[in-house]
């Protein structure tokens, strides 16, 4: 599991991955909100449906995904 607390964009060569499974959860602790999405074993994985990623977003962290998604769209 990962608190992702700010993301950096990078250049890299890409692919489209398997699809899989995901959900999502918001939850506060302390006063403060956070967003977790978790992914699963797509089905040619051995374990399939077992937890294979989770991602932690605070606050600030929303609001840069958010504006990620945004200019994603914006730019099509």
């Amino acid at each position: 599991m990962a608190l992702i607390k700010k993301m950096v964009k990078v250049e890299r060569n890409a692919s489209v991955h398997k699809e899989v499974q995901a959900d999502y959860q918001v939850f506060e602790i302390k006063g403060k909100k956070y967003l977790q999405i978790n992914s699963y074993g797509s089905a040619t994985r051995k374990d399939v449906g077992k937890l294979s990623q989770s991602m932690q977003f605070n606050e600030d962290s929303i609001r840069q995904l958010i504006n990620l998604l945004k200019e994603t769209i914006d730019e099509n």
